[in-house]
This record gives C-alpha cells, sequence and structure tokens, in this order.
C-alpha cells in the first residue's frame, strides 16, 4: 500500500493550499489588529493583609491575645509560606506570604480558607478587639484617575455626586471596579460643656446611656389581620441633626433639650482618611480598572463617550477632571513603537 506523501498532495492541489495560505494569513491580520492591548499584564499577587484592632490594649497584650492566635491558624492554611507580624499599641498587621510553587489558580482557595479558619476563631479573642479584616486585592491597578471637585461643595456632597459617577462608569464594558479615593467618614459631633454638666450634676456616662437607649433598632413583635401581617416598630429614633439637638434629658426635676448642654454638629472624623487634592484644592478621586483580558484602547474610547454625558449631568461650579489616562499612554506608546519600526524598515543599511 502506498503511504501518503503530504508533499505529493501539495503539489497535487495546489489551488487549494494556496487558499488555505492566504486564508490562514487575512484571518491572523484580522486577529492581530482585535488583540487587547494593556500596559500592566494581569499577575497574581500572592500576599494578604490581615489586620485586627484592640483601642486601648498595649503592644505586648496585641501580641499575645490577638496576633499569636490569629497565626496559628493561618499557618495552617494551606499554601502558606510565612506570617510576618506587625504589632503596635492598639493595631495588628499580619502579612501572609504564599509559596512560590504556588499556583495562580488556587490562590482565592487560600485566601478562603485563611478568611474561614480566623472568622471561627474570631469569637476567641478579647472582647473589644475590632475585625480581623482581610484585604488581598493589592493586585488591582487602576490605569484611569479622575479628581471631581468644585468651589463651594462639601465633601459629602462630592461623594453623592461620585455615587452617581461611579453607577454610570460601571455600566461601561470592560470596566472591572471603580474606586473613591479620599473619601471622608461623616460624623455627628457633640463637644458637651462639661461645666454645665457639673453644674447640673449629670454625667456623661449617663447621656451615652440616653442617647443608646433612644436610638435603638428593636423587634416588638407583630400581628396578624385578615391579609396581612404587619411588624409593630417604635418611633423616635433620630433621622436627622435636628432630632438630636431637640432630645429630651431628664436632670432631677428638670427636663432640658441635649442642644443646651452641647454644641451639636456635622463633621468628618478626624484624624482624617487619605485625602486627595487637584491643582492645590481639595477633590474626591475615581480610580478605574480594566477587567483582565480587556482592551484597554477600547475601554478609553467607552470611558471618553461615557463622560461626555456625565458631564453633562454634573451640577454646575462641579468638574471632573483626568488625573492619569492609561488608554492614552498606551496608544502613544504602540504609536512611537509603529513608528520606530517603519523608520527602521526604511533606513539604508
Amino acid at each position: 500500500m502506498k503511504r501518503f506523501n503530504l508533499s505529493e498532495w501539495a503539489l497535487e492541489h495546489r489551488n487549494f493550499v494556496l487558499y488555505i495560505m492566504v486564508l490562514t494569513l487575512t484571518l491572523g491580520v484580522f486577529g492581530y489588529n482585535k488583540l487587547g492591548q494593556s500596559e500592566d499584564p494581569p499577575f497574581t499577587f500572592k500576599v494578604m493583609l490581615v489586620q485586627a484592632a484592640w483601642p486601648g490594649a498595649s503592644t505586648n497584650d496585641i501580641e499575645q491575645q490577638v496576633v499569636d492566635r490569629i497565626e496559628k491558624v493561618i499557618l495552617e492554611s494551606p499554601h502558606v509560606d510565612y506570617v510576618r507580624s506587625f504589632s503596635r499599641a492598639g493595631q495588628a498587621n499580619m502579612f501572609v506570604v504564599a509559596k512560590d510553587s504556588t499556583p495562580s489558580k488556587n490562590m482565592s482557595d487560600m485566601f478562603y480558607q485563611i478568611r474561614k479558619r480566623v472568622q471561627d476563631i474570631a469569637h476567641t479573642l478579647p472582647a473589644g478587639v475590632q475585625g480581623p479584616v482581610f484585604n488581598d486585592e493589592f493586585g488591582e491597578t487602576y490605569g484611569n484617575i479622575f479628581a471631581l471637585n468644585g468651589d463651594g461643595f462639601s465633601m459629602a456632597q462630592l461623594r453623592d455626586t461620585a455615587d452617581i459617577i461611579r453607577k454610570e462608569l460601571l455600566r461601561v464594558s470592560d470596566v472591572a471596579k471603580v474606586l473613591l479615593i479620599g473619601e471622608q467618614e461623616e460624623r455627628v459631633y457633640i463637644e458637651i460643656n462639661n461645666q454645665k454638666l457639673a453644674n447640673l450634676g449629670f454625667g456623661i456616662q449617663q447621656l451615652i446611656d440616653i442617647l443608646s437607649a433612644q436610638n435603638q433598632v428593636t423587634s416588638v413583635g407583630s400581628f396578624r389581620t385578615k391579609d396581612d401581617r404587619i411588624f409593630v416598630r417604635p418611633d423616635g429614633r433620630f433621622n436627622n441633626i435636628d432630632d438630636l439637638r431637640n432630645l429630651p434629658i431628664k436632670i432631677g426635676s428638670d427636663t432640658l433639650r441635649l442642644s443646651e448642654v452641647a454644641d451639636i454638629h456635622y463633621g468628618y472624623a478626624d484624624p482624617e482618611n487619605d485625602s486627595m487634592r487637584y491643582m492645590g484644592n481639595p477633590a474626591l478621586g475615581i480610580g478605574v480598572s480594566m477587567r483582565a483580558g480587556g482592551d484597554i484602547i477600547k475601554l478609553g474610547k467607552s470611558l471618553d463617550d461615557a463622560l461626555l454625558r456625565i458631564e453633562q449631568k454634573l451640577p454646575v461650579g462641579m468638574s471632573l477632571n483626568r488625573v492619569n489616562d492609561q488608554p492614552r499612554a498606551v496608544k502613544n506608546s504602540v504609536a512611537e513603537r509603529q513608528g520606530r519600526l517603519k523608520a527602521e524598515a526604511v533606513s539604508p543599511r
């Protein structure tokens, strides 16, 4: 029986072979132009941060009663190489590092096992310990960063507008996450006039107890009708700052409003969290990350279209400015590289 000879078959079917070659070349060129472009290649960061806080505790208390207990269960988790801990008064930070031989596909399971094991022993930690909390998103890259600012607008107003922008950006194709940078947490401050309280014979702890009891969420039951079930809930909770100012406080035989013995006002967390400034003015940052396998150039075009829609809806006096534009940087880099290759191709040797 004659063996199959590929070269002989190709010579006998030249037209078909030529057709296959042209088709393959055309599909290759078409596919090359559709390849995703990105400045930062995807990679797996094999580190996890575990944090716990214990206000008022010393460094030794944190180390012996919190860090040691958490480290034991972390080291029992699969794929863990070592744990590096940093403790200070009231706070513990533990960096969990995976083995270099751990495949990237197993990292999510490792992070899950650490969370599960630590949360299982969280009830054994001393009373007053806050957390533990976990962070395993070190590999996130936010290539597009915008600054939202405006004269006369408070940080709370900027945040409300940024939340609307965030929802709009999450609808853009190839967008994975949207991060708010420099967001400040709101607080209601009650500044007590100690001299007045002392004269009235009223203590701060009594005031704390009154505020806690007034603003509790309590289940008081329900009753059924023929067609429905109606839940009973107590009223009197604080809905705004005026409710807090008008809170009646019974001191002896007298009843006073809270605003008569305290100054109550809105504010922000002090000390403030990480802040952001743009052109010397306070701003709220908005970071955008691309999904894995996305095309950064395509993402840039989609973001340009989205920004046109967003800017038309911004309040008068508020502006959204570009701080970092990765799609433009990649586009310029690709164009520069292509120009260099063309110059080398036509240059005489």
